[in-house]
Parts: C-alpha cells; sequence; structure tokens
C-alpha cells in the first residue's frame, strides 16, 4: 500500500439510540445509530404488525371476498353439464 494515501482505521465506540454500545473499527471517528440489533424488532423477536387505519381487516375482507366468489364459480362451473361432442361421419362425401 502507498503510503498517506489511506484514512487512519482506528478503533472506535460505536452508541446506539437505545444505549448500547459496542467497539468496531471504521475511517470514521464517531459511528450514532438510529438502531441496532440490540434494540431491532427482527433481530429481538419483538416484532409488531401495526394495523395503521385497519388496513389488515381491509385486506381479510377482500381475500374473504375474493375467496368466496373463487368458490361460487367452481360451483357453477361444475354444475354445468358437458356439452355433447359432435362425431363426425365416416361416410366419404360426394362430389
Amino acid at each position: 500500500m502507498k503510503d498517506k494515501i489511506h484514512p487512519n482505521y482506528q478503533e472506535i465506540l460505536v452508541t446506539c439510540a437505545c444505549g448500547n454500545q459496542f467497539k468496531t473499527k471504521s475511517t470514521k471517528k464517531d459511528l450514532r445509530l438510529d438502531i441496532c440489533s440490540a434494540c431491532h424488532p427482527f433481530y429481538t423477536g419483538k416484532q409488531k404488525l401495526l394495523d395503521t387505519a385497519g388496513r389488515v381487516d381491509r385486506f381479510k375482507k377482500r381475500f374473504e371476498k375474493s375467496q368466496i366468489k373463487a368458490e361460487e364459480i367452481a360451483t357453477v362451473k361444475a354444475a354445468k353439464a358437458p356439452r355433447p361432442v359432435k362425431q363426425k361421419s365416416k361416410e366419404p362425401k360426394e362430389n
């Protein structure tokens, strides 16, 4: 590596908004995080489902309607009698 062209790689203290601190190495002097592995819901297993303005309920209602409609279509198709198939005559055509 060439001298004096690379940034200083040093040990720093990383601080999260939750108060968690840990050491790592970086070219920056200080790192402050909004969320870390100690407070992130994915890593802690405390993930919450936020229902904003009933979106989940609206989705469930739409999904149920589509399931009911699909069942109705299936019953209608099953109730229809199959069309008779025309059988071709084996007699030769006369010109």
